[in-house]
C-alpha cells in the first residue's frame, strides 16, 4: 500500500505540474450540452423534443431552453423514468438503466427512484479523480494516499429488482469502486457494508475501528459525528485520534458543515483538513478545491449541464415550486452572492430537472458555489425570506459566543398575536443552556445577515422562541419516520403536516 500510495502521490504531482489551457466555463458547458443532446437524440425523450433539430440550431442552448420544459421529480418520473424503472430501454438516456438510487430527501416520506446510468457512474469516478488531484492544496499528510478510507455510507447490498438494482447512491458508488481500491483502502469493507441494517453496520464499525489504520473519513456530518462519539465511548478514549492517529482528512457533504464545526473539534486530538464535496443521488457535481475559500468548484465537463434560476417570488411559488415561465441562466450569466435554484440535464436522463438545492456563487470565474438551502426549506411567513444559510450562520454564532454544542436544529413558524413567530428547536445536552441569550444572538445575527428579516422584525414577525431538546430526540424522530441511514439529513425547516408531526412527537418526550 505504501508503494501504491507513493505512486499515486507522484502521479498527482506530475498531473498538476502539466500546464493545460483551460477553456471558459461557457465553452465547457456548451460542449457538455451538445454531447448530451447528441447521445440522447434517439431516445424517446430526445425524439419527443426533437433534439436532432435543436442541435442544428445556431444557438442550440437557447432553443433547448425554449423547447424543453422544467421538470420536478414527479413530472420526470411519471412521464419518463417510470418506464425505465419498468425495464424499458432508450427512454430518457440510451440503453437500460442499471441502477436506481433511492432518495427520500429531507421532507418527503416516499422514496424517489433516481436513474443511475453507466455514463453517470463514469462521471462520478471522473469527478472523484479530479478531487484527488486537488487534495495537496490542503496540505494533507502523505498518509491519505496509502492508508484506509472510511466511507460511512449506504449499504452495498442493493435490492435486485428485475433487470436493475436499487439502493442508496453512496452504496452504488461503493459497489462500483475498483476491486483493487476496495481491497486495499476501503473501510469498513464489503462484509460490513453489505449489511442492510444501518444500525448493524454502525455497531460493527464501532467495534472494529481499532483494527483499521484510517487516514480519511467520508460521510454526512451528523452521522460521522455520531460514529465518532460511539467509537470514543465504546473504547473509552479521549478523542478519535487515539484510535486513528493518522486521521488527517474529512471529506463531507450533503449539508452545511458550519453548525457541526465546533462540535467536531471536541472529537479530535489535533487539527485535520475539512474538504467539502457536492454529491447527490442525481450525480457528483463538484468539490472544494482551494482551502482559502469555502466555495465548491463545479465540474463543468463531466456529463452535467447546469442552469440557474433566481430564487425569488417571480420564479417560484410560496411552496417552492418552479413557475413554468421562470427565467434560467447559464453559468457565465450568473451574479455572485445571489441565490439560485439549480437545474440539471445529465447523462442519467434528467432534463432541466429541479434538484431542489439553492446555491450562491462565491466566485463566478472559478465556478465556485456554496449551498444556501433548499427550494422547499426556507421560511417566509411574512416576507422574511429566511434561508438555511442564514440559519446555519446564526447557529454557528450561538455556539461560538455561548461556548456550547448544538448538533441538530430545525425551525418552524406559526401565527402569533395578529402576526407571526418562529420557534427554533435545538439539540443541546448542556444543562446550563441560556434560552434568553440564545434567542437574542439568533435574532441579532439574522437581522445583520438578512435585511428582509430585520424589516419584518419591526412589524409582523412578533416573536422568536427556542425549545431545547436532547440531541437523541432528533435521531429518534428520524427513526420514527423510517429515515435512518448515512444520506438522511434532518430538515432545517418544518412546515405544515411535517411540523405538526414533529410537535406531536416531541410532546411525548
Amino acid at each position: 500500500m505504501a508503494i501504491l500510495g507513493s505512486l499515486i502521490k507522484r502521479s498527482i504531482k506530475f498531473r498538476t505540474g502539466i500546464k493545460v489551457q483551460a477553456r471558459s466555463n461557457r465553452t465547457y458547458q456548451l460542449q457538455t450540452l451538445s454531447r448530451l443532446l447528441l447521445k440522447a437524440k434517439r431516445t424517446q425523450f430526445g425524439r419527443h423534443y426533437n433534439f436532432e433539430s435543436i442541435l442544428k440550431t445556431p444557438n442550440f442552448h437557447k432553443k433547448f431552453q425554449e423547447v424543453v420544459p422544467y421538470h420536478n421529480y414527479n413530472q420526470m418520473f411519471k412521464r419518463w423514468w417510470k418506464f425505465s424503472h419498468e425495464g424499458e430501454k432508450n427512454i430518457a438516456w440510451p440503453g437500460k438503466v442499471k441502477y436506481f438510487a433511492l432518495s427520500s430527501g429531507t421532507s418527503e416520506s416516499a422514496s424517489k427512484h433516481i436513474p443511475v446510468t453507466d455514463d453517470m457512474i463514469r462521471t462520478v469516478k471522473k469527478v472523484g479523480m479530479k478531487q484527488l488531484f486537488t487534495l495537496q492544496n490542503f496540505g494533507v499528510n502523505n498518509n491519505v494516499y496509502h492508508k484506509g478510507i472510511l466511507m460511512i455510507g449506504g449499504s452495498t447490498s442493493l435490492l435486485e429488482n428485475g433487470d436493475f438494482y436499487e439502493g442508496d447512491m453512496s452504496g452504488i458508488s461503493a459497489k462500483e469502486m475498483p476491486r483493487w481500491l476496495s481491497y486495499l483502502f476501503y473501510k469498513p469493507g464489503n462484509l460490513i457494508s453489505k449489511r442492510p441494517r444501518w444500525e448493524d453496520r454502525i455497531n460493527l464499525i464501532v467495534r472494529k475501528a481499532p483494527t483499521w489504520d484510517v487516514a480519511t473519513v467520508c460521510g454526512v456530518p451528523a452521522w460521522v459525528q455520531l460514529v465518532f462519539e460511539k467509537i470514543i465511548a465504546y473504547h473509552n478514549v479521549k478523542n478519535i485520534h487515539e484510535i486513528w492517529p493518522n486521521l488527517d482528512l474529512y471529506i463531507h457533504g450533503g449539508v452545511s458543515f458550519d453548525p457541526y464545526r465546533e462540535s467536531f473539534k471536541d472529537l479530535l486530538g489535533r487539527p485535520i483538513a475539512f474538504v467539502e464535496t457536492y454529491m447527490a443521488s442525481e450525480g457528483s457535481f463538484g468539490f472544494q478545491s482551494r482551502p482559502e475559500t469555502p466555495g465548491i468548484k463545479l465540474v463543468l465537463n463531466a456529463g452535467i449541464f447546469y442552469e440557474f434560476v433566481p430564487f425569488n417570488e417571480n420564479n417560484f411559488t410560496d411552496d417552492g415550486e418552479i413557475k413554468p415561465d421562470a427565467e434560467s441562466y447559464m453559468i457565465h450569466e450568473v451574479e455572485e452572492e445571489k441565490e439560485y435554484a439549480v437545474l440539471l440535464s445529465t447523462c442519467s436522463g434528467a432534463w432541466r430537472y429541479l434538484i431542489g438545492d439553492v446555491v450562491k456563487f462565491t466566485n463566478v470565474k472559478e465556478g465556485e458555489i456554496i449551498i444556501a438551502g433548499r427550494t422547499k426549506q426556507f421560511l417566509s411567513l411574512c416576507g422574511e425570506h429566511l434561508s438555511v444559510d442564514n440559519m446555519n450562520k446564526a447557529i454557528e454564532i450561538v455556539q461560538r459566543k455561548m461556548d456550547i454544542t448544538i448538533k441538530e436544529y430545525t425551525v418552524g413558524g406559526y401565527n402569533f398575536e395578529n402576526g407571526f413567530a418562529h420557534t427554533w428547536y435545538v439539540g443541546a445536552d448542556d444543562a446550563n443552556f441560556n434560552h434568553e441569550e440564545a434567542v437574542d444572538i439568533i435574532d441579532k445575527s439574522l437581522c445583520e445577515y438578512n435585511d428582509d428579516y430585520a424589516v419584518e422584525r419591526t412589524s409582523v414577525l412578533k416573536n422568536i422562541n427556542i425549545k431545547v431538546l436532547p440531541n437523541a430526540v432528533f435521531h429518534d424522530y428520524l427513526k420514527s419516520q423510517g429515515k435512518v441511514g448515512a444520506m438522511i439529513k434532518f430538515p432545517r425547516v418544518m412546515k405544515g403536516q411535517a411540523l405538526e408531526q414533529w410537535e406531536q412527537f416531541i410532546a411525548k418526550k
